[in-house]
């Protein structure tokens, strides 16, 4: 009996000790969280209020500054300039009495304190239940997203007013007591921009029947008092500009991310683009509608909230930038019932609400539609089509997990280093993996051309102090024969063409075609893989950043031949299309190589016959021998290469522990395991 109630006691408070620990945890990542959203706060007004006057709040200065349309005499709308409602321009004209400076910080700080109080509102409207540990970490999370995002950005930088609608929306849904209360802030909302009016039926058939009457008569009347104190403005607006039609930038430009917009952009135009607008704009309206009323039954108000807000500002004929908040609402939206598929929607929505449009997309011709109008298909999608689970689901709160590997075994103590890393078998999502390897690559071209200053005039000198550098390092190595080798390859005209091509092709296809294989046929040595590629391109641009260095080619004493680019201006150079796209100074370390010998390696270790492991390793053979003789990197540089190659193996193994000892069989059995497994009703995973 004793026993039993020491090991009952020592139970007890192994279970205190550890929820102890578990709420130590939770507080600090809280601190950690709002201490981002802080900086994000910090980072957001710093740029607006360092800009100089002229160039920020642009906008805000338009409409109220000492000659802003405000307070001339005319017509608001007679330059085009001001783009809000007469109700609008209503409320802000007392505004025009308060000093430039003055209005430009306050006008930044009080749109900050509305993104705070949105985010914070947001958090709170979240469907319940939630657990402990979201309800506490949702806020700053909101309000980091909400810094983030663009139209927030824009909204800053501008001094725009797109802020206060969304705001109007939710608190009206979301905290006022009372429908007559909420439906007064919806319809104030919908004054200032027309569509959020779209949200009074969406109040009626949810039940909310005063409220949508509310809004509907407070729209009415907001209307009305400024078209009795500016009925001349009144009548342009509504009439002659169609409810804001032709105001601000061009109606087919690329900031107009609403149905007429991208049907201007398609060549449409006259009677059949009205008309088709109004057929579509109808059929998105009543859609969303029926999707935004049956998901708030299902109790998830502020994706009802969403929906509606997207459709709006599809169906408005100018929706701008900053007028594009309701996506980001989207977000928390759940979709897909497998744990793979659960991430694909919001991190599409946070990627294409924080990041320019030629980051999600390359730069091809043929993809110019989706890349103009990737917001608004975003929005089409969050309205009419995306499959949000309902809260009935028995994958909403639990998604059926992924099948993991066991575990392998290792010599270190702390390895692995993250041990939520877990050894999946199953493939990741495609779309999701194909989304992350194209930002990733953006953002490291990106860096990579920062690394000089953002040009490649910039830096040169000290590139090519670097590169005297390593060429005298390699002459005491006795390894200089970069000269040697360029020349003795453009004798051979086929040789030549051959290194060319293969400098120029091959540095992309085959890792991806590496990757596309293990994906498909070997699911968790891609993860693996996938992971050791990422590191070793980290530590690659570390290189770049702290080591410019110019190749042989752009070394003018040395006599290198740019065989691939042919003879250079080094004053103008002169690399075809991507000449101001790419850093023609990040030589160390070598990526071609580093990606080559990384191709290389993995088809050593996971190629099941000895004449693939030696096809795989003559890859990097031919890749270093391509980018010494065509001038474009040093011995060293390829030395340089495999370090990282070794670095980012090494920080895999590190932070995920041995990639797990699993055959193809395993992994192939385990994707077509029942999608009853996860929740206990099928048979068990392998």
């Amino acid at each position: 009996m004793a026993n039993a109630e020491h090991s009952g006691q020592t139970a007890e408070a192994f279970g205190a000790a550890a929820a102890d620990t578990a709420r130590a945890r939770l507080r600090v990542a809280r601190l950690g969280l709002w201490l981002i959203a802080a900086i994000l706060a910090v980072r957001q007004v710093a740029v607006v209020l360092s800009t100089p006057d002229g160039e920020r709040l642009t906008d805000l200065e338009t409409w109220v500054g000492p000659d802003g349309v405000l307070h001339v005499k005319g017509s608001l709308y007679d330059s085009t300039l001001f783009t809000g409602t007469p109700f609008g321009g209503l409320v802000l004209k007392p505004l025009t009495r308060a000093a430039e400076q003055a209005l430009g910080w306050g006008w930044t700080f009080g749109t900050l304190l509305l993104v705070v109080a949105l985010g914070l509102v947001a958090a709170r409207a979240l469907p319940q239940p939630v657990n402990r540990r979201t309800s506490l970490l949702a806020a700053p999370v909101a309000i980091s997203l909400l810094m983030l995002s663009l139209p927030v950005r824009n909204t800053l930088y501008l001094g725009q007013t797109s802020i206060m609608p969304v705001l109007l929306v939710l608190l009206g849904c979301f905290v006022v007591r009372g429908e007559r209360a909420g439906g007064l802030l919806i319809g104030v909302a919908a004054a200032l921009q027309p569509t959020v009016l779209l949200f009074a039926p969406l109040l009626w058939f949810t039940g909310r029947r005063r409220a949508g009457l509310s809004a509907g008569v407070t729209f009415a009347a907001c209307t009305a008092l400024a078209w009795l104190a500016m009925p001349h403005d009144s009548y342009t607006y509504w009439v002659h500009h169609v409810a804001g039609t032709g105001l601000g930038g061009a109606a087919d430009g690329l900031a107009n991310q609403s149905l007429h917009g991208a049907l201007l952009r398609a060549g449409l135009s006259g009677p059949l683009e009205i008309a088709l607008f109004l057929v579509l704009g109808t059929a998105v309206a009543v859609l969303a509608l029926r999707r935004a009323v049956r998901y708030a039954h299902d109790g998830q108000l502020l994706l009802a909230v969403a929906i509606t807000g997207c459709a709006a500002i599809l169906i408005s004929p100018t929706t701008w930038q900053h007028q594009l908040l309701w996506v980001l609402l989207a977000v928390v939206g759940r979709v897909g019932k497998r744990a793979s598929d659960r991430y694909v929607w919001p991190v599409a929505v946070v990627l294409v609400m924080t990041l320019p449009t030629k980051m999600m997309l390359p730069n091809m011709s043929s993809l110019y539609p989706l890349r103009d109008n990737v917001v608004l298909l975003a929005a089409l999608a969050a309205a009419t089509v995306i499959p949000f689970l309902s809260r009935t689901s028995p994958y909403y709160q639990t998604a059926i997990p992924a099948q993991q590997a066991e575990p392998v075994p290792t010599r270190f103590r702390h390895v692995p280093l993250l041990p939520f890393l877990k050894r999946v078998l199953t493939r990741p999502n495609l779309l999701l993996e194909l989304l992350l390897i194209r930002v990733t690559y953006a953002a490291y071209q990106k860096v990579r051309l920062a690394a000089t200053g953002g040009s490649n005039s910039e830096g040169r000198a000290r590139a090519e102090a670097h590169g005297q550098q390593i060429l005298d390092l390699e002459r005491w190595l006795h390894i200089d024969i970069e000269h040697w080798a360029n020349h003795a390859v453009v004798k051979v005209a086929w040789l030549r063409d051959f290194f060319d091509f293969y400098y120029t092709s091959f540095h992309f296809v085959v890792p991806l075609s590496v990757l596309a294989v293990l994906y498909w046929r070997r699911p968790v040595d891609y993860r693996w893989a996938r992971a050791s590629l990422g590191f070793t391109t980290l530590l690659a641009l570390v290189g770049f950043w702290l080591y410019p260095l110019a190749p042989p080619r752009l070394m003018p004493s040395l006599g290198v031949i740019d065989t691939v680019h042919g003879v250079q201006d080094f004053s103008k150079p002169d690399y075809g299309t991507l000449t101001a796209l790419t850093n023609q100074y990040a030589a160390m370390p070598s990526l071609h190589f580093g990606w080559s010998l990384w191709c290389g390696l993995v088809i050593a270790i996971v190629a099941p016959k000895w004449w693939l492991k030696a096809l795989g390793l003559l890859h990097p053979l031919f890749t270093v021998t391509a980018i010494v003789v065509t001038g474009n990197h040093w011995v060293l540089d390829a030395v340089g290469g495999a370090l990282v190659v070794g670095g980012g193996f090494g920080l895999a193994y590190l932070f995920q522990g041995p990639r797990a000892r699993t055959t193809v069989a395993v992994a192939a059995r385990a994707e077509e395991e029942p999608v009853a497994a996860g929740l206990g009703g099928g048979r068990s995973g392998a």
